[in-house]
């Protein structure tokens, strides 16, 4: 079932997650539904606060462009991009690398927006599964990002906190029409 996205403005997108400590046939079924919306409105990610929820959930599918990274381990072995898509993760953890490069992002929570943000090229996630299980994944480019945007969603962070200081004050007033609107 296709959900609503929760717009800007709405306060569980600024509230940090709380774990998942259940995994149960209503969290599965909300899983199948944000892998749902999440395609229906061509995402690339979506967290469970955009769709209402406030815990550490998070759906992940770049798989429609496998040149989007240069390297994917998983597990510290490498990894084809298709043999995680779509990528679901409860209550993660992430490292950051140092080197850090522009890019432009949008969010499904923010529509009509889009803006660059610095974020680090590489990431080190660790990412628990509804099996119990947990992978390990190290890259970078499109994942490396979109890793690191959902889970500031986990934390209630948006992209749009991570801006420069002159984007912000440019964006001030189209946030503002945004809430005015929602």
């Amino acid at each position: 079932m296709v959900l609503d996205i929760v717009q800007y403005g709405h306060p569980v997108l600024r509230q940090r997650c709380r774990p998942v400590t259940e995994v149960d046939d209503t969290l599965r079924t909300l899983v199948t539904d944000m892998l749902e919306t999440m395609a229906d409105a061509n995402g690339v990610g979506l967290a469970a606060p955009q769709v209402g929820e406030d815990i550490r959930l998070a759906v992940i599918d770049c798989s429609f462009d496998p040149e989007c990274i240069s390297y994917l381990k998983v597990n510290g072995e490498d990894a084809e991009l298709q043999s995680i898509m779509p990528l679901v993760f409860i209550n993660p953890e992430l490292e950051y690398g140092e080197v850090k490069e522009p890019g432009f992002e949008g969010c499904l929570s923010i529509q009509g927006i889009r803006a660059e943000v610095r974020r680090p090229i590489e990431v080190k996630a660790t990412l628990p599964q509804l099996d119990g299980s947990v992978l390990v994944v190290e890259t970078d480019g499109l994942l490396a990002r979109a890793l690191q945007h959902e889970i500031d969603h986990l934390n209630g962070i948006l992209f749009v906190d991570r801006l420069s200081p002159v984007a912000k004050v440019s964006m001030k007033n189209r946030l503002k029409r945004l809430v005015e609107q929602g």
